[in-house]
């Protein structure tokens, strides 16, 4: 199968798009009465281990592609480098899933003040995890954005526009017949009313 720049624009936007509605989709960190569901997450860190494998897909079907024109080779990059914040989301979700149970399990002791102490710290630790996760989406989607239009082709009027012009665009202005070197200009002097 081989590629295009059309068709590397359009999977990076869609793959940039599903990194977005991933990052939509994350809890809001920071109300401690408001805990994101064990089942939301779990759910979330399957849909993201989907989009890396989306990701790895993609990687290779431009690895394997014998057309190394400097687009593929930029939509290979751009797949790649969108790995590593996946990678991290996932990792930070699954925190985020790690502190829940804990959480889940000990909801009989929340009573007890050393139990109570390590049920505030996880609460710290799913809000530090869920800006992460948050961070790292951001990145994913934002390089993934900027890639689709550096790998699109150009359009179809800017090619036209380009393969009429004649003329180079900037053409140096006439110059300007230089003074006489006895013609100076004396300073005005400005009055104040």
């Amino acid at each position: 199968m081989t590629t295009n720049p059309l068709a590397d624009a359009l999977a990076i936007r869609a793959t940039a798009s599903a990194f977005d509605a991933q990052r939509g989709k994350l809890p809001v960190p920071g109300d401690p009465h408001r805990l994101p569901g064990s089942v939301a997450v779990a759910q979330q860190i399957s849909e993201l281990g989907k989009l890396i494998t989306e990701l790895g897909d993609e990687v290779l079907l431009r690895t394997v592609n014998r057309e190394h024109s400097s687009r593929t080779s930029l939509a290979l990059s751009s797949f790649s480098a969108a790995v590593r914040p996946a990678g991290e989301a996932a990792t930070a979700l699954g925190e985020v899933a790690q502190q829940l149970a804990f959480l889940e399990r000990t909801e009989h002791l929340h009573d007890r003040p050393d139990t109570r102490d390590a049920r505030e710290a996880a609460g710290r630790v799913i809000d530090e995890a869920l800006g992460t996760a948050d961070t790292a989406l951001r990145e994913a989607a934002d390089s993934l954005h900027a890639a689709s239009t550096a790998v699109s082709p150009p359009s179809s009027r800017l090619r036209a526009a380009l393969g009429r012009t004649t003329t180079p665009m900037y053409e140096a202005a006439p110059a300007a017949p230089a003074a006489p070197p006895s013609a100076t200009v004396a300073p005005r002097t400005i009055r104040a009313r």
